[in-house]
């Protein structure tokens, strides 16, 4: 059996493709099409200050609140990748800060899978891990996840704040979230690579809220990675 092949894009260099015409994007329209969406994203840089800010808040406050995030696929991965930047570190040193990924525990994520409906897949851990007044971050690139909607709804009953990144808006996930960084692009690829400049940009915001004078944690108590000029040194 034969199939038809992949049609690439034109290669325009300037306006943004639409699936309507082609199957994948390639070379310059990719580009192209990134860009784009980077001036969208652009216009919402004051949303993600915003929810530094208000994380910064929450794992600083006195009941030590927690981040959980969660998403699908490509977004799982980048969920993960949020998590990992506040229990690690961004750019500056600082503390390790609680978060979550809901999707990197596969012991749970299996017996949940195996013993509940789909949509429980993160809505269960969020009941299991989230306290009121935490934090939850979901991504999904079209906005409409069962799993990452039920666990939005499940979220907001248990007194949880929904950040939630999509693609282009209005779509489910951002009819449920408190608040929405929607990336207006027809191509999958496209939000998602603009949704790890947003991780970036809301963890730049994070430090800058939690490091500003008077910083609001201590900075002493931990393992601090110091820079030389020949290595990097270790200090307790």
């Amino acid at each position: 059996m034969t199939t038809a092949p992949l049609r690439s894009a034109p290669t325009s260099g300037r306006e943004v493709v639409s699936p309507d015409t082609c199957t994948h994007l390639t070379g310059l329209d990719h580009v192209a099409s990134l860009t784009a969406a980077l001036q969208d994203l652009t216009g919402q840089v004051d949303t993600l200050d915003r929810w530094g800010r208000l994380l910064a808040g929450v794992l600083t406050g006195e009941s030590r609140g927690r981040l959980l995030a969660a998403g699908n696929g490509g977004s799982a991965a980048q969920a993960q990748h949020l998590t990992a930047e506040l229990v690690g570190r961004y750019r500056a040193d600082r503390p390790p800060f609680s978060a979550i990924c809901l999707t990197a525990e596969t012991s749970s994520l299996t017996a949940i899978a195996n013993d509940y409906p789909a949509d429980e897949l993160f809505a269960r851990q969020v009941e299991a891990h989230g306290r009121p007044g935490d934090v939850l971050v979901l991504l999904s690139t079209s906005g409409r996840s069962p799993n990452a909607v039920a666990a939005a709804r499940r979220a907001r009953d248990c007194g949880i704040t929904v950040l939630a990144m999509t693609g282009p808006a209005p779509n489910p996930l951002a009819a449920v979230a408190d608040d929405t960084v929607a990336i207006d692009s027809p191509w999958t690829a496209t939000v998602q690579e603009c949704h790890l400049v947003a991780l970036h940009l809301l963890c730049a915001a994070f430090d800058a809220a939690v490091l500003a004078e008077p910083a609001r944690v201590q900075t002493t108590n931990h393992v601090q990675v110091v820079p030389t000029s020949d290595h990097v040194q270790v200090v307790q």
